[in-house]
């Protein structure tokens, strides 16, 4: 099955769409899979997969602001899941504590740099938990969310970029 991803071009767009999707991977680990996928032989377009993994990233959205809280809520005294949606939740509350804290009036502001800037921790799923708990509007929140998923694309895209050509670069 992997091999499928690897070899047909459908394949490698239903990867970094899928990746895309992950939580802490996200687009930091799709965009960089797509830049892998267009020095290969099956003719990858990297402005399309970046449009497949900005909407991928974006999918999730609006069921983790309506739903996710609830169900981090739901489950973090259960015994098999508890510890991971304690773990969830803490990280939703402390982003957006420090967010609000930091932002003030400019919370919009913080919530677009906090997902766009790519490190570790931040990303379209924190953003858009934190946002939630919150309760920052939702249309806002989506916007902030949106724009700082297309800051992350332009800036992983760009280290991508840099970084896979140097290796394929001294590769061949």
């Amino acid at each position: 099955m992997l091999t499928l991803f690897k070899t047909s071009l459908i394949g490698q767009y239903i990867f970094v769409f899928i990746l895309s999707m992950v939580p802490m991977v996200e687009l930091r680990g799709a965009v960089p899979a797509a830049h892998g996928f267009a020095h290969t032989a099956t003719g990858f377009n990297l402005l399309l997969g970046y449009i497949i993994i900005a909407i991928g990233n974006m999918i999730p959205m609006p069921f983790i602001f309506f739903f996710a809280r609830r169900i981090l809520e739901w489950g973090k005294d259960k015994p098999v899941i508890g510890r991971f949606f304690s773990f969830c939740l803490n990280k939703g509350e402390k982003g957006g504590m420090k967010l609000q804290e930091k932002a003030g009036k400019g919370v919009y502001w913080a919530l677009l740099l906090f997902v766009g800037i790519p490190v570790p921790g931040t990303g379209a799923w924190t953003g858009t938990l934190a946002a939630s708990i919150l309760d920052m509007d939702f249309k806002k929140s989506v916007i902030a969310v949106v724009c700082g998923i297309a800051l992350a694309g332009t800036i992983v895209g760009l280290v991508s970029y840099l970084g896979v050509g140097a290796i394929f670069g001294f590769a061949g």
